[in-house]
């Protein structure tokens, strides 16, 4: 499967790169944006007709029409991105830089207008005015992969860019029953089968002038949530051994 998105990638940034000089800006931008949802999309259903994988994630349909939103999520998995993004279609999300040169990635995120993350000021000023002009900012303000579950320390950033361009903060929380393409986890390994991931929406907050204040208290929300999560989980989990008198 990784490898079937792997081509459908690298022939779409193939095309897109032609595409970045014959389409005006935003056009170029909805196209390459609208692109990119549906191949997700489509990768999603795939996935879940072989048998492999099973996303749950309508809840995220609920944000398509709203623009003006950052979206912010816990990453437990490599494949995060792919889920948030086949939802939202007029999403975009900041990359690294060396991924925007990626033959794979490259081509496809130019014409999106994705970001780049190796200019701070540019970074911030180019996510304001795509929010002011109704654009949805995906973000996994971990900044990797969490590896001290239920979420890693928070980064700064995000509530700035909320501040400045003047639009809430929407919580999805992402929770999975496996530790496929985790942190750690090699690429090549085969998981049990299937496997579920589930999106769902938190709470909304709106920006605020203390930046510093409304990133701890969306820290602790993630963590309440995800850890009373995991809790509920184990609590109904069955026992490896129930013991004698249960036989």
């Amino acid at each position: 499967m990784l490898l079937l998105l792997g081509l459908v990638s690298l022939g779409w940034n193939l095309l897109a790169l032609p595409l970045l000089l014959l389409l005006p800006r935003p056009q170029g931008r909805a196209v390459g944006r609208a692109v990119i949802a549906g191949a997700y999309r489509g990768y999603w259903a795939l996935a879940r007709a072989v048998g492999l994988m099973r996303l749950e994630a309508q809840a995220l349909d609920a944000l398509r029409a709203e623009g003006g939103l950052v979206i912010v999520a816990n990453h437990p998995s490599m494949l995060d991105a792919l889920m948030l993004v086949s939802r939202l279609p007029a999403s975009f999300c900041v990359m690294k830089s060396s991924l925007a040169r990626n033959p794979f990635l490259g081509g496809g995120a130019r014409l999106a207008r994705y970001l780049r993350n190796d200019d701070p000021f540019g970074l911030l000023k180019r996510a304001v005015e795509d929010l002011r002009g109704g654009g949805q900012l995906v973000l996994f303000p971990e900044g990797t992969r969490t590896t001290e579950p239920p979420i890693g320390r928070l980064r700064p950033g995000f509530t700035l860019i909320a501040r400045q361009a003047g639009v809430p903060i929407q919580t999805v929380l992402i929770e999975t029953d496996s530790p496929y393409l985790g942190k750690g986890w090699p690429i090549w390994r085969v998981p049990p089968i299937p496997i579920v991931f589930h999106a769902r929406l938190g709470r909304r907050f709106e920006p605020a002038p203390d930046t510093g204040r409304l990133l701890a208290e969306i820290e602790a929300y993630f963590r309440a949530e995800l850890g009373a999560a995991r809790t509920c989980e184990s609590a109904h989990a069955p026992a490896d051994d129930a013991g004698p008198a249960a036989r």
